[in-house]
């Protein structure tokens, strides 16, 4: 009992120390910026390389709304053989990959080959299905899908797409889901006979049922209007210690507090096709 009372503890004051530091380490919103609507706008008529260049450079340049900066802590726990709680909290980005103000932002579907570098540089990583499912729980934003079917990877769908959910939204704040279907890490990609691979997964109901189950079936070059990119902080706080998410899923013992695979070892896309760069050893700390 006493141990995980302290157990416990250790979980939450590691919310309460780290969350307030959990900060996108983006430049500041520069004042000219496009507006959400402004950058669709701008990429109605270019072809989708053209539109992830312009969407990776209006990320990293700091073109983000500022609700979309702070992260939001998400814990789990399981059952360790032995009995024992082994509990973590991970941080999440409130909402999907956004480019504009406050006022006026606009989700922007990406390809994992321009999703993966922007996580790199920002110290996150694309969530496992399990995440995606925990994130949805956890929400406190939860919204019915609406699937579209013309001109379904057109950035004129994307963009009538983010307006049907902010419809929705109704200016609500917090943690949002069940609007995207999630671009995840799987250990599914590099198992494909089929090269070059993304995997998706999500877009929850309201009774908390996914649409779309685990696929691989597009290559990774496809996205549409379904598709977003929710970055993961990638230090994870295992009963309070500090841990890279890679050392949490090469351990066989603490792996299922973030993955419910049986193999867990796609760790990252590369950033110009899926292969199997971002696999590695199964390791036990």
């Amino acid at each position: 009992m006493l141990r995980r009372i302290c157990a416990s503890l250790i979980c939450a004051l590691a919310v309460a120390a780290c969350s307030s530091a959990r900060q996108l380490t983006l430049p500041p919103r520069p004042a000219t910026a496009p507006t959400g609507s402004d950058f669709y706008k701008s990429v109605f008529n270019v072809d989708r390389g053209q539109r992830e260049l312009a969407a990776e450079r209006e990320i990293l340049s700091g073109n983000v709304p500022a609700f979309l900066r702070s992260f939001v802590p998400i814990e789990t726990s399981i059952a360790a053989p032995d009995g024992r709680t082994i509990r973590a909290v991970y941080y999440v980005l409130p909402d999907y990959l956004s480019i504009g103000s406050d006022s006026d932002f606009a989700r922007i579907p990406l390809t994992p080959m321009t999703a993966q570098p922007i996580a790199d540089s920002l110290h996150c990583f694309l969530p496992t299905r399990k995440m995606v499912d925990d994130i949805y729980r956890a929400a406190v934003v939860k919204l019915e899908p609406v699937p579209m079917y013309a001109l379904r990877d057109s950035a004129v769908t994307m963009y009538h797409h983010n307006l049907i959910i902010e419809g929705q939204r109704r200016l609500r704040k917090g943690l949002i889901a069940g609007i995207k279907k999630d671009v995840v890490i799987t250990s599914q990609i590099p198992r494909d006979p089929k090269p070059d691979r993304v995997a998706i997964y999500g877009w929850h109901k309201l009774d908390g049922t996914p649409i779309q189950p685990l696929y691989t079936g597009h290559v990774n070059w496809y996205v549409d209007y379904s598709h977003g990119i929710r970055l993961v902080y990638r230090t994870i706080y295992v009963d309070g210690k500090a841990m890279d998410y890679m050392d949490v899923l090469k351990s066989q013992r603490l792996r299922p507090l973030l993955c419910d695979e049986d193999v867990c070892d796609f760790y990252r896309y590369r950033d110009d096709s899926t292969s199997t760069e971002g696999r590695g050893p199964s390791t036990e700390p």
